[in-house]
């Protein structure tokens, strides 16, 4: 639709769009290039400069009058409960609408030096919204850390006085497990994972499983503490490679330090004891292979940990934890059997109230480790992840020493206090505000607010 009219000697042709409105001025014809001739914008100082519309104006124009914000705006769920700022300030009245632009100009520059006055308090609360985020997943990971504890010494338990194998125990827990199918039911969603990435998840199951069924199966030919430190060794060093190789994440120096020297204090806790060390007897060849491929076992648990962390970090955004949870427990289902058959160890069932008291505890610690620790992985780098659980190590010493009082060698205490101290300073990095960060933080925000071009 076009319409025209005189307006002195210029003839004004306007075209009307239902988005948009554009007018084209031409002397009596339409405009056409002539030498000589060049069209003149108001440059600032000239008048009428300050007239014009802006470069932020006509964007915000073109913003408010897209189709994609109409259709998106279509889209959105009505917030009922919560209101949101956008929605109260488009719902001004319209009288309160005139009178704060009657000012104009002066209206516009108390806005910005409100934004700017401002500046501390967004900052503020964009910190406190992050720095509560991290507690909360630091706390999950603690927790998940003295879980792992009470597992290990809850396993250990149940095979020295109820004589219940550890691949039994790891199938009890599966199956029990399988309940947590009803968490992706009640949200509406597939259980075994959104199309598109249902094999990613059932690699992640698969790879989680295997290194449960190693990671037990090794504690029939090495020490409980023995295989766990190697297990957790194992996995955090993985954990690195792994990451920066298949999804590009690096560590910082300060986080790889830290990481190194809680590596330090598990290898503190394998060192061999006096009288292992300085036995003069000669070594059963069976003895020795039975002791080299439990080690192996742990090694290769770390593999498998180290392969489904880096495999359901890259799931994140796809894969609930209650659907994995329920893809660990029925991998497990499946290879728990089988690695019973294969090492041919036999079947146990708990025969007392206590034993089943047993199984039941360890079944909450290992779905609460595994609830803390899968959570974290959407927010932290997956060799933080299993660094942080290096904490069960000293955690599993305390319990043992409480229930069975034997005192500890030198390295192993050493290194149970270096993985305390890299741990509590790897939290203490993460949470604690620096303020240096924070003052460079603040000054970046207020140069963009006084720039000129935003």
């Amino acid at each position: 639709m076009e319409s025209t009219h005189l307006l002195g000697s210029s003839k004004k042709r306007v075209k009307i769009h239902p988005h948009t409105v554009t007018a084209k001025y031409a002397t009596h014809t339409p405009y056409s290039p002539q030498p000589g001739v060049h069209t003149h914008f108001p440059q600032p100082g000239d008048e009428g400069y300050d007239d014009a519309p802006s470069f932020e104006d006509f964007g915000s124009f073109l913003e408010e009058t897209s189709d994609k914000k109409q259709l998106t705006e279509s889209k959105k769920w009505p917030l009922t409960l919560f209101g949101s700022k956008d929605k109260d300030t488009s719902s001004k009245p319209p009288a309160a609408a005139a009178a704060g632009g009657g000012d104009g100009g002066e209206g516009v520059a108390r806005g910005a030096k409100g934004s700017g006055r401002g500046v501390g308090e967004q900052l503020a609360s964009f910190g406190e919204a992050s720095v509560s985020a991290s507690r909360l997943t630091w706390v999950g990971l603690v927790g998940a850390a003295l879980a792992h504890g009470c597992l290990i010494v809850l396993t250990r338990l149940a095979s020295e006085r109820f004589s219940l194998g550890p691949l039994f125990l790891l199938l009890v827990r599966s199956i029990v497990q399988l309940l947590s199918v009803a968490v992706p039911l009640h949200r509406g969603e597939n259980p075994f994972g959104p199309e598109g990435y249902r094999l990613r998840l059932l690699c992640y199951g698969i790879a989680y499983s295997l290194s449960l069924c190693c990671a037990y199966s090794s504690l029939t030919f090495v020490s409980p503490g023995n295989g766990t430190t190697m297990w957790r060794l194992a996995t955090t060093a993985l954990s690195v490679t792994l990451a920066f190789l298949l999804l590009e994440e690096r560590l910082g120096l300060a986080d790889g330090i830290t990481l190194a020297a809680g590596l330090c204090g598990l290898g503190l806790v394998l060192l061999p004891t006096d009288d292992e060390s300085n036995s003069d007897a000669p070594t059963d060849p069976v003895v020795f292979w039975r002791g080299a491929f439990g080690w192996s076992l742990a090694a290769l648990a770390g593999l498998w940990m180290a392969l489904a962390l880096v495999g359901y970090r890259s799931l994140k955004e796809r894969v609930g934890v209650g659907t994995a949870l329920f893809t660990v427990s029925w991998t497990g289902c499946l290879l728990a059997p089988a690695s019973l058959v294969l090492l041919q160890e036999g079947w146990s069932w708990p025969t007392s109230a206590q034993a089943w008291g047993l199984v039941l505890g360890l079944v909450a610690c290992s779905v609460a480790a595994f609830l803390g620790m899968t959570h974290a992985l959407t927010r932290l780098h997956p060799a933080l992840v299993s660094a942080s659980q290096s904490l069960e190590i000293p955690v599993a010493m305390l319990l043992h020493l409480a229930v069975l009082p034997l005192a500890p060698t030198a390295p192993e205490v050493v290194g149970n206090v270096m993985v305390i101290l890299s741990v509590g300073w790897l939290v203490a990095m993460k949470l604690l505000p620096s303020r240096g960060a924070g003052r460079r933080q603040r000054e970046e925000y207020e140069e963009i607010l006084d720039s000129p071009i935003k």
